[in-house]
């Protein structure tokens, strides 16, 4: 390889259009992303159709930007990358075929990135720009990972997808193996239909991170119970985003998660304390023509938006989701012996989750790795990333390249 190792990292798997050039898997020169949130906001969620449309307007400027940004020409490119899945068909079909087109014209490489792997990366990326990065390999390297108590534990958990993977390192190959999933909806999915039936923006996530605070956690006592494996389920595809994978009945129960009944539980607590009102009453002031819905930054603010009883149910909400998560992401490294664990994802922006994370890994002797804000919801830097082992290795897509809503990563 003669050249600098620039990646230039396409990214369009849901509602958000991004590019990046990064140089050789370790250092972003840029990272350009167009949020698609004011259009999808009101409808409480991503509608797929215009999803695709908007993507379409946005990938060539998106793409100048990022290359402007980094201060290159497509010449100057050693590969180009792209999400292949999984995500929303028609939003992924944009990226893929614009990358291809880009590869075609400039004769370069073209690195097929699953979405998932990207947001593994995206801690690596935060950490190699930090200079920490050489610590990670070390320890995820030594004797080539043979074992699984030399790998990571990674938590992906975002609007999407729920998974804990056990990543190996081989000689700069990465590797991967499902452990644990959701069987229903994903967290960050539970933290966007909560916030909507409270009368509250899209998305969820920052939404219930900062009203949670000015609530009182141990006000609803929800609760999960252990996940049984039924007979009906083995082999079949489960009822979830990114859905064909191993089949459930072959994880460990103990590994699932399940975030439908909690929130359903909250739609039951809402109706029965008579919540509902004030949810549809909030949700017309806050999208009446000309408003700029903004969570409340203050206790008073909080209060002026919605009554206690909403913050103590927001807050006793956002305690129990995290807790599973951490309960079932210890479990996970305890079980399978892993000494590091990787949160990524866009929850992994969830301040709470991030301080919980923390200091039970810092009980456990366990080392915690987090994104940046910027690196844990979709972006292009973390494709380009993930994309350098690939290149290194050869392993490059072909003109039959499309996109693949139900990727798979791990078995």
């Amino acid at each position: 390889m003669g050249g600098r190792g620039l990646i230039l990292g396409i990214e369009s798997s849901c509602d958000e259009t991004a590019a990046a050039v990064v140089e050789r898997g370790s250092r972003t020169l840029s990272s350009v992303v167009a949020s698609q949130i004011a259009t999808h906001a009101r409808y409480g969620g991503v509608v797929p159709e215009l999803a695709s449309r908007e993507h379409l307007r946005a990938i060539v400027p998106v793409v100048r930007a990022a290359l402007s940004e980094a201060g290159i020409a497509l010449g100057d490119l050693d590969a180009i990358a792209v999400t292949a899945g999984p995500g929303l068909a028609g939003a992924l079909l944009v990226g893929v075929t614009y990358a291809k087109a880009l590869a075609f014209g400039q004769g370069l490489p073209l690195v097929a990135v699953n979405h998932l792997e990207g947001h593994i990366h995206a801690v690596l990326l935060h950490e190699l720009e930090a200079e920490t990065q050489s610590l990670l390999l070390d320890s995820l390297a030594q004797n080539d990972c043979a074992e699984d108590g030399k790998a990571a534990l990674a938590l992906v958990v975002s609007g999407g997808h729920t998974h804990l993977y056990l990543a190996h390192a081989t000689r700069g190959t990465w590797s991967y193996r499902l452990v644990g999933r959701t069987v229903d909806d994903a967290a960050g999915e539970a933290f966007d239909k909560v916030a909507k039936l409270l009368g509250f923006g899209y998305p969820g996530g920052p939404w219930i991170d900062a009203l949670a605070r000015f609530g009182n956690p141990k006000a609803v006592p929800f609760a999960f119970s252990q996940i049984k494996t039924k007979l009906h389920l083995a082999g079949k595809i489960p009822r979830t985003k990114g859905a064909r994978t191993a089949p459930i009945a072959e994880l460990d129960p103990h590994l699932l998660f399940s975030f439908s009944g909690i929130k359903t539980a909250v739609l039951r607590y809402a109706e029965v304390h008579e919540l509902r009102a004030e949810a549809q009453a909030r949700a017309s002031q806050l999208f009446a023509p000309g408003a700029i819905p903004r969570p409340p930054q203050s206790h008073q603010q909080a209060l002026a938006l919605c009554s206690q009883q909403v913050l103590d149910l927001i807050a006793s909400f956002q305690c129990a989701v995290v807790g599973d998560l951490m309960k079932k992401s210890f479990a996970a490294a305890e079980t399978l012996g892993a000494r590091r664990i990787l949160v990524t994802g866009g929850v992994a922006a969830n301040r709470e989750l991030r301080a919980r994370f923390s200091a039970e890994s810092a009980r456990r002797g366990l080392r915690v790795a987090f994104p940046t804000l910027a690196l844990s919801t979709d972006n292009a830097a973390m494709i380009a990333a993930a994309a350098w082992p690939r290149f290194l290795a050869g392993d490059f897509a072909d003109g039959t390249l499309s996109g693949d809503p139900s990727l798979v990563l791990g078995r």
